[in-house]
């Protein structure tokens, strides 16, 4: 059906754009998250919401900055996404076009201040045959507004993804073209993303949104753009330490056995050996080591095993510790435990008590 035929058939048009998640929705009451890491906001419609997909790219992002060590504050007025998504806001309003963004966007931007700024938009203006030959020009005007507000941020600007009908993707392709022309005009701290060329159509679950692992490789897109800027996610474990955790009742160390890595492995204590798999990242929150985080189950109560899980950011992976005193973990507010002082000895979360199997020094 032509684009001019959707128009003359609002009822259809109005089902099928709401089952797409392109139609306009109301301004959502935000519960802000902030881990008082590097600020950013991915900005757009409802791929940068996760239509269909809830938390989209920003869920493979999230986890790859985690488990990098990079200590990062999504903001937004938006919220949503799933547990292993660490930080839930943003700004993405499906069905926006980049006018309807651009009216909004001093006062979202004065309200988060964020460091960088993730844009991908223009989506909506192809979908709705909004004067498409002036979305360029939308564009650099809602760019030139981004850089006036926030002075000191870095915008990394995506071209749109792929579209499954033919013209649309034509007039994609148009836009998308026009993006790199529009970006090195407007300075250096104006970066273009090629997200286009990052999917193709067998990675979109309805023509439009990404399935799952196209939007993993949209996290992945940004992610590898955020790290090529210094200073634009900030230093991995910056102002955080690395070290062994000794347990003051066996003097042995927090270990993961055998180097092993799978989801759910379980430390015990060993002798300190100054081993890769005795050494845990601290940053003020979480604990990694081997590329993954010290993690408390899911409703753990007392006697629930620590494990290592891949890293969210969830407050289930932040733990409190000074050293010589214990490890405590956010969510359920268990302290970590060694279960004896011999070698193999497992670690479990247990009621804090400040006993001496519960104090780790780190060294």
């Amino acid at each position: 059906m032509s684009t001019r035929r959707r128009w003359l058939l609002p009822t259809v048009l109005t089902a099928a754009l709401a089952l797409a998640g392109v139609l306009c929705q109301p301004v959502a009451a935000a519960a802000a998250e902030s881990n008082g890491g590097t600020r950013v906001m991915p900005l757009g419609d409802s791929i940068t919401e996760g239509t269909q997909i809830p938390g989209g790219y920003r869920i493979g992002l999230w986890q790859r900055l985690a488990s990098a060590g990079y200590r990062v504050d999504f903001v937004g007025t938006q919220f949503n996404g799933p547990a292993n998504l660490g930080d839930h806001d943003h700004q993405g309003h499906p069905g926006w076009r980049i006018d309807q963004i651009d009216a909004n966007v001093a006062g979202w931007l004065r309200a988060t201040t964020p460091r960088t700024v993730l844009l991908h938009l223009g989506t909506n203006d192809i979908l709705q045959n909004y004067n498409v030959s002036g979305a360029p020009a939308r564009l650099s005007t809602l760019i030139d507004r981004i850089t006036a507000t926030v002075g000191s941020a870095d915008v990394f600007v995506a071209t749109i993804i792929p579209l499954a009908n033919s013209g649309q993707e034509t007039a994609a392709r148009t836009y998308n073209a026009a993006l790199s022309t529009i970006v090195r005009g407007k300075g250096s701290r104006v970066h273009l993303v090629d997200m286009h060329a990052a999917l193709t159509t067998a990675d979109l679950i309805d023509g439009i949104h990404p399935t799952a692992a196209g939007y993993d490789k949209m996290a992945a897109t940004w992610y590898a753009a955020l790290r090529s800027v210094p200073g634009t996610i900030g230093d991995p474990n910056s102002g955080g330490s690395s070290g062994a955790l000794a347990g003051t009742a066996s003097g042995r160390c927090l270990d993961v056995p055998g180097s092993t890595t799978t989801n759910g492995t379980q430390p015990i204590i060993w002798d300190c050996s100054g081993a890769a798999n005795q050494q845990w990242a601290h940053d003020g929150q979480t604990l990694r080591s081997l590329g993954k985080c010290l993690d408390s189950p899911t409703g753990a109560t007392t006697g629930a095993k620590a494990q290592l899980w891949d890293c969210s950011g969830a407050d289930n992976q932040q733990w409190s510790h000074t050293s010589g005193g214990p490890v405590r973990n956010v969510r359920s507010g268990l302290c970590l435990e060694a279960g004896g002082t011999t070698n193999g000895s497992t670690v479990t979360l247990r009621t804090c008590t400040g006993s001496a199997a519960q104090n780790w020094t780190r060294r």
